[in-house]
């Protein structure tokens, strides 16, 4: 008896993306299924990253669910990706930009660049089309973190990012001389925030990292009122004094509706390179009771190791000197993280324009 494929999507609507609450059918994530006269079956699932944490268990989940249907001989499902666009406001975004998403920290000295930079090229790792805007104008550090400074080179009436292991770069760094200070009042700060954004050749993307400044300044209000942002990642170390200005941090996304799409809990664990030794040299676990307490996702831990300090100051980050390394891992699995909490919103914003319930973010 022949396969049907209204019995195919039937035993797909039983498998459920875990992040986002609902089935692969509902969603929209089945396409392209064929079923030959041996009854060999054959469909694509859409997800909505390439960066998707649980892309094989889905794979899996479908190939199993199809094969149990009675006279089917051979299944193969193709896994791909559609990023879709997060922005919550009707606001005019970036163009070509599907989510800009801000990476702040309630103080200096957490680690916020290293983590911008690494969850970056992270998604990028992942097949994802990354840029990163390097917005902490007063301390720029991502041209080092790279290991580039060339200079960025006018294209028409746009400027031309730079290209850094895959990814699309601007930072007032590549203006300046490395110990050249930027001693700019608000208003010119907010000029060269928007040209930024706006006058810089970004192409398409699938998401944008900004590295914002820490604190609850001129820079962070500007970005919140003026980009139409998918959401904000916080970055602090698990101690209580770091975690005191990183709620504050927090709050004023969140008083500005910006979602804040996680907490991650950086310096988290140090292992001792001689005896392999544990210590929790800041503490363990704060940034994760913190998310708990304000009800927002924690996204993942990043160890204190040697090899992510060396990466960030020769110019070579972990992710992609040393991909294959545990400290590497911790960074991957904190941008998979991050691009499903990107789709719990893009999906959310999907149901407000439908006026159906919205679900609320994961807590991976």
């Amino acid at each position: 008896m022949p396969v049907t494929k209204e019995e195919v999507l039937r035993a797909l609507s039983v498998v459920k993306d875990p992040d986002l609450g609902r089935d692969l059918v509902a969603l929209g994530m089945i396409e392209n299924v064929n079923i030959d006269p041996q009854n060999n079956v054959n469909f694509t699932i859409v997800l909505t990253t390439p960066a998707c944490p649980v892309k094989e268990q889905l794979k899996q989940q479908s190939e199993s669910v199809v094969s149990a249907l009675p006279g089917v001989r051979a299944v193969t499902a193709e896994v791909t990706s559609r990023v879709r666009n997060g922005t919550m406001t009707q606001r005019e975004g970036i163009p070509g930009v599907r989510n800009t998403i801000a990476v702040g920290s309630g103080k200096g000295g957490v680690g916020k660049s290293t983590v911008a930079v690494n969850l970056a090229l992270g998604l990028a790792s992942e097949g994802a089309r990354v840029g990163l805007l390097d917005a902490d104008v007063y301390g720029p550090n991502v041209p080092l973190m790279l290991g580039t400074n060339a200079k960025p080179q006018p294209v028409g009436d746009k400027i031309a990012p730079i290209e850094a292991y895959g990814l699309k770069v601007i930072s007032m760094g590549f203006f300046i001389d490395a110990d050249s200070p930027v001693i700019w009042r608000g208003p010119m700060l907010t000029k060269l925030l928007t040209q930024f954004m706006y006058d810089v050749q970004w192409g398409e993307l699938d998401y944008l990292i900004m590295d914002m400044p820490p604190g609850t300044g001129d820079i962070q209000l500007t970005t919140a009122q003026s980009v139409p942002l998918t959401g904000a990642v916080m970055v602090s170390t698990p101690q209580d004094v770091a975690l005191l200005d990183a709620a504050k941090a927090l709050m004023m996304f969140k008083k500005l509706n910006v979602p804040v799409l996680g907490l991650v809990e950086n310096m988290s664990t140090f292992v001792c390179p001689h005896c392999a030794n544990p210590t929790d040299l800041f503490g363990h676990g704060g940034a994760q009771m913190a998310a708990a307490r304000y009800n927002v996702p924690f996204l993942g831990e990043i160890p204190l190791h040697l090899r992510i300090r060396e990466g960030g100051d020769s110019g070579k980050p972990i992710v992609v000197d040393a991909p294959d390394s545990p400290e590497a891992e911790a960074f991957l699995r904190v941008a998979r993280n991050l691009a499903a909490q990107v789709s719990v919103v893009a999906y959310k914003q999907q149901d407000a324009k439908r006026g159906a319930p919205v679900a609320f973010f994961s807590k991976r």
